[in-house]
């Protein structure tokens, strides 16, 4: 049997150990410390824009107390990127909220601006105004950022930015996770970088990232003894694997620059093949957190994956839409069939930075066979 090839396995840059040691020297094995602290400083100065970062216990985490912050309560709308992860719509039901789903534009693979306003159009003549949008830059190619943000500002809607697997990808300099009211990542397993499970909300002033942590740390009001006048959660990043998230940003860079290098090296391998690539728009540079292919059909994409299955190679169809989900598939979506054809057709291939050239050979020739 030939040695497995995962889609995408957390990669140690080296550094790791020595932060994790310092916590068990300092005896900071808590969800908090120096290490907390050092890695939200280190995120805060990656990504810029005067940022504010608050270290979690997991990117949906992140994503409720976004909603929470925002103020979504039960039985307001959200709009939601319907091509995801189920993790971006759960936490609108965590808070009693009602989702619905927008589906994609074929450009970018997310949501739909055109579709996003007709949606909050209808709403609104409904009665019912939108309490808040959540858009995802889905393997790393970021949404349409300026038509979504310019539709949020002519309706007033604030914007969730998911961008739990676009750590590293920009649109004209800037990167993700700061465009929106509130941002979103993630260090789980699989990600570009890993705390092992972990993520981080992206605040836009100093108040949002001390209000998230108070709620974060089960909303302990300040008094000698246990009070709490607000339901807290206990959301917040140990200084265990904070540590393991100082080494890993270190070498988030290399980590970026290899990925983006399996995706080249698969175009060019497969060029002139059945097998579409998502290209960059104009000014965008994605991370290629998951390289994904498009295949002619349903059942070629199925047979490509069981080959690599049967040669010990992980790949995965493209997300499911949450509007085809059962346990969301009673909820109002606007759809136009993009993500529905996305995920009859589209694979991902294994991508992760540690992926070695003999194991990507192995991958494209079982790909060439057809």
């Amino acid at each position: 049997m030939n040695k497995k090839i995962w889609l995408s396995s957390p990669h140690m840059g080296g550094e790791e150990q020595k932060y994790v040691q310092e916590a068990f020297d300092t005896n900071w094995i808590a969800p908090l410390g120096p290490n907390v602290t050092e890695f939200e400083k280190g995120i805060e100065i990656y990504i810029g824009q005067n940022t504010h970062v608050a270290a979690l216990s997991s990117g949906t985490a992140a994503i409720h107390l976004a909603l929470v912050l925002l103020g979504v309560q039960r039985g307001d709308e959200v709009l939601c990127q319907s091509f995801t992860f189920s993790a971006t719509a759960n936490p609108i039901i965590y808070v009693g909220a009602t989702p619905i789903f927008i589906d994609s534009e074929k450009e970018t693979w997310n949501i739909c601006p055109n579709l996003l306003e007709e949606a909050i159009k209808e709403r609104i003549l409904k009665g019912k105004k939108p309490k808040a949008i959540i858009a995802v830059h889905l393997y790393g190619m970021p949404y349409n950022v300026n038509k979504i943000k310019a539709i949020g500002e002519r309706y007033e809607i604030p914007i969730i930015e998911d961008a739990a697997e676009a750590l590293g990808s920009e649109v004209n300099g800037q990167l993700c996770g700061t465009f929106g009211d509130y941002g979103i990542l993630s260090f789980n397993g699989n990600k570009i970088i890993t705390t092992s499970g972990g993520g981080a909300l992206i605040c836009k002033d100093k108040k949002g990232k001390e209000e998230a942590i108070f709620l974060a740390t089960q909303a302990r009001d300040e008094a000698p003894h246990y009070q709490h006048s607000h339901i807290g959660y206990n959301y917040r990043m140990s200084n265990v694997l904070a540590g393991i998230g100082r080494g890993q940003l270190e070498v988030l860079q290399e980590r970026v620059k290899a990925r983006r290098k399996n995706f080249n090296l698969y175009k060019e391998a497969l060029k002139n093949t059945q097998f579409q690539f998502l290209e960059e728009p104009e000014g965008y540079i994605s991370n290629r957190w998951l390289t994904c292919v498009l295949t002619e059909s349903y059942s070629i994409r199925e047979k490509i994956r069981v080959s690599l299955s049967h040669q010990n190679i992980e790949s995965r169809p493209l997300w499911k839409p949450m509007h085809l989900q059962p346990i969301f598939k009673d909820y109002l979506s606007y759809k136009n069939g993009t993500s529905e054809e996305l995920f009859e057709t589209g694979l991902c291939l294994p991508s992760g930075s540690n992926i070695t050239e003999e194991e990507l050979n192995r991958i494209v020739g079982v790909l060439k066979d057809f």
